[in-house]
């Protein structure tokens, strides 16, 4: 595993040019572990790629582990601007975040490699030492009350939902690793929903 710098965020850009060049760190990481194994993704290469200087990079990210994590953090986030804009009807909120998680796991498993990286970056991660995989937790957790329609969050849906997520990562670990299809993935969720949501509403009406 590399190595984890010191305990503290990436710092955070504060003009347009910096979040600009964050955004084309982050983008270069993902194209480099698309391809290759995090293993061999150095920081002088994504630095290179993102068209800035090998410190500029370690000040926004003091290791591989920080940057890879960032990199899940902004995936999540894409993809929780995407579901946004996306119509929900009326559904049962179990099958909203059913279908949510599938395009979650799909969306992942396009990439293997990335996901490999992104996964294995996040949960060797302390959250005392790498602050953004706390983030990477609240905001997928986030998706999937949105996805629910649950703006109030009661302890009992952060525990339903903080298993769910647990279940989600271990069928992604397994179809990276072989054991599973994704077919069997998705049958998975779609039990894991119905047993653990099946206490939520029975629909919720969203506005189209």
């Amino acid at each position: 595993m590399p190595r984890i710098a010191e305990a503290r965020d990436a710092a955070a850009p504060s003009s347009t040019e910096q979040r600009a060049r964050v955004v084309r760190i982050l983008d270069a990481a993902a194209a480099l572990a698309t391809e290759n194994d995090l293993e061999r993704v150095q920081m002088n290469e994504v630095a290179k790629l993102a068209g800035v200087a090998v410190a500029t990079l370690y000040r926004y990210f003091p290791s591989k582990t920080h940057l890879f994590v960032a990199v899940m953090l902004d995936q999540i986030d894409r993809m929780s601007a995407a579901f946004a804009r996306r119509p929900r009807g009326a559904r049962r909120p179990a099958d909203a975040v059913y279908d949510t998680l599938v395009q979650v796991v799909r969306a992942l498993l396009r990439r293997p490699l990335l996901a490999t990286a992104m996964i294995q970056s996040n949960s060797t991660a302390k959250a005392s030492v790498v602050p953004d995989t706390a983030r990477v937790d609240t905001n997928f957790r986030r998706l999937l009350y949105d996805a629910a329609g649950i703006d109030t969050v009661t302890e009992r849906d952060a525990v339903l939902v903080r298993i769910l997520v647990h279940a989600t990562f271990g069928a992604i670990q397994s179809c990276l690793n072989g054991r599973i299809t994704i077919a069997d993935a998705e049958q998975d969720l779609r039990v894991t929903c119905d047993l653990l949501l099946a206490e939520w509403p029975a629909a919720f009406s969203a506005a189209d």
